[in-house]
């Protein structure tokens, strides 16, 4: 589900993606709902291709968002994502406590944060893929 979910920079939320064309994309904010173009010279990342450092191994984005989905209960984020450093840190530690102090950054919390606000008032809750078990077929 997040493959579709785009972030671009320069500009404000998240946007999926609607259509393909030539030279360009064209996207839907997920804020207010307006389409616009995103051309080949905008920076267009999908959320599904992003993770976060840990001490051992890059965690999915898609997981860490489960992880705060689980902790809020479906909720909105319980701490603003303007909140000091110090409670930005806390707030991930609890999520995701081997999370790489020194290259995960206050401001990528925040992004984090803002982005998830922004997926769930957007009735995006479906943030893991779930695998489709195939049951095996007596032959």
């Amino acid at each position: 589900m997040l493959k579709e979910i785009l972030s671009m920079t320069g500009r404000h939320g998240l946007f999926k993606l609607v259509s393909q064309g030539k030279n360009m994309l064209i996207v839907e904010s997920l804020v207010d709902g307006k389409r616009i173009p995103a051309y080949t010279k905008d920076k267009v990342v999908s959320l599904g291709d992003i993770a976060i450092f840990t001490d051992t191994a890059d965690v999915p984005l898609a997981k860490v968002l489960e992880s705060v989905k689980t902790k809020e209960n479906g909720a909105l984020c319980s701490i603003d994502p303007k909140a000091d450093n110090d409670k930005l840190r806390k707030y991930l530690g609890e999520i995701l406590p081997n999370y790489d102090r020194d290259r995960v950054y206050p401001s990528d919390i925040r992004k984090l944060l803002s982005w998830y606000n922004i997926l769930i008032n957007a009735q995006i809750t479906q943030f893991v893929a779930e695998e489709i078990k195939e049951e095996a077929v007596p032959e």
